[in-house]
């Protein structure tokens, strides 16, 4: 396979010219001129793999078509002028070196923030051009659809063009998932790498170190169905996203300090299963012979690596998880060894096509949704709720999707059920619940394979 090259430079499809004369106009209304080019980057929804990109393992995702568009033009002033069309979100002007990123309060436009500056550092740019942006987002927010991923690649692919710095898809995918960091999200790279590598009509699977994406093709005659809870999960602005990434590497720590490995070294699970060089199912029995299922003390962790608490901060906790005293280290782990598992047994279902792959993609997962809300605990009761109401309309698997803790589930549903399917879930989610059934439009969907990030010129 080719190594993808930059984003393309496409003109705006004829279904959109009228979102996107709207959107040109709006520029212009605001800045007194036309925008140079529009940048869109997709949301993503996650089939199957959830928290287990950060551990070093391979994830299923495919784009959407709701997306994060950017309406750009320089300027020579060193000016950065963010503004949303959304009224609810406020603008935001600097200098392009005169800002800091929150990460205790993450705003809309720090995620851009975080491309902005990835880029410029990581193309050594001394002097980058001001950005007058207008942004147009029709992702949910805080919904397990990537939004604020998607935001942030379609400013690292905006800043590049802005300052005429070539990167390729796999290099902005790479970029922007280290500088989400910049406002404290410790992620694994699926959510931008998906946006960036994505085509029309294929899922992915999406392996890391080297970054390599492989085409998924999805079975005949059924449809993924997006429904949110409504609940909103923002990983940034919460520490329990964070909490799981620590969890998993003290997992891996204390595994390999048991085997006499170099723990120090070892951070990711993914990492712990090659240098021990065993299996998935052989990493599960490792995980029940030597971590307990109770909670570990702060204290109980240090005694077992042999550092002090101050030292433990250094070598494995995050700015947001540094005062943490007790982890659940076996659960976070067979969570982990179990899903990357599942994950290439759907892979597998999809590329043989047995007589009953369809049950068996659903198995997988149901099984997936059991193991996030049991095992890492990062669902919550609504979407417990939904993906059980989903089951029993129709569907042949139901699953949050995302970082979870609110958000969305996806749903396997055959096409022909479509329709009575959509009809069930509305009148058992969203029309009983006054909240939910002003944002049903927006919130329960069939989605189809998108395609990645794009320049458009209008």
């Amino acid at each position: 396979m080719a190594e993808p090259g930059a984003p393309a430079v496409k003109p705006v499809p004829s279904h959109l010219t009228d979102r996107f004369t709207r959107l040109r106009e709006s520029f212009k209304q605001k800045y007194g001129t036309d925008p140079e080019f529009f940048a869109r980057a997709p949301g993503r929804v996650n089939l199957i793999g959830e928290h287990i990109d950060y551990c070093g393992y391979a994830v299923l995702p495919m784009a959407i078509e709701q997306d994060i568009v950017i309406a750009a033009a320089t300027t020579d002033d060193q000016k950065l002028t963010l503004a949303n069309v959304d009224p609810s979100f406020s603008d935001f002007t600097s200098t392009v070196d005169g800002f800091t990123i929150d990460k205790s309060q993450p705003r809309w436009f720090h995620y851009f923030l975080c491309g902005f500056k990835g880029v410029v550092e990581h193309c050594k740019i001394d002097k980058p051009s001001g950005l007058n942006v207008l942004l147009e987002g029709t992702v949910p927010k805080s919904s397990g659809l990537s939004s604020s991923s998607a935001l942030v690649c379609c400013s690292g692919m905006t800043t590049a063009r802005a300052n005429n710095c070539s990167l390729s898809k796999k290099e902005l995918a790479e970029v922007c998932t280290w500088c989400e960091r910049y406002i404290g999200t410790e992620g694994g790279g699926m959510d931008q790498s998906i946006s960036f590598l994505a085509e029309a009509g294929t899922a992915k699977l999406i392996e890391f170190n080297p970054l390599k994406a492989t085409d998924v093709s999805l079975p005949d005659g059924v449809v993924f169905v997006i429904s949110n809870s409504c609940v909103e999960a923002n990983k940034a602005a919460f520490a329990h996203y964070n909490v799981r990434v620590v969890e998993c590497r003290l997992a891996a720590q204390l595994i390999a300090k048991s085997k006499g490995l170099d723990w120090r070294k070892l951070r990711k699970l993914g990492d712990l299963q090659s240098a021990l060089g065993v299996s998935l199912e052989e990493m599960g029995v490792i995980v029940d012979q030597l971590l307990h299922k109770d909670p570990y003390s702060r204290e109980e962790v240090c005694k077992e690596l042999g550092v002090t608490s101050e030292e433990l901060q250094d070598t494995s906790l995050s700015q947001n998880t540094k005062d943490l005293t007790t982890f659940q280290l076996h659960d976070r782990a067979a969570h982990v060894y179990s899903e990357a598992d599942r994950v290439f047994k759907f892979k597998a279902v999809c590329d043989e096509k047995p007589a009953d792959a369809l049950v068996q993609l659903g198995q997988l997962m149901n099984a997936s949704h059991a193991s996030c809300r049991d095992l890492y605990n990062c669902s919550c009761a609504e979407l417990d709720q939904l993906t059980q109401l989903c089951i029993d309309a129709g569907a042949l698997g139901s699953r949050l999707t995302g970082a979870g803790f609110g958000g969305c589930a996806v749903s396997l549903v055959p096409a022909a059920k479509l329709q009575d399917f959509l009809k069930a879930v509305q009148s058992g989610f969203y029309d009983n619940s006054p909240t939910r059934s002003t944002r049903v439009a927006e919130s329960l969907f069939a989605t189809q394979p998108g395609d990645g990030a794009t320049f458009f010129t209008l």
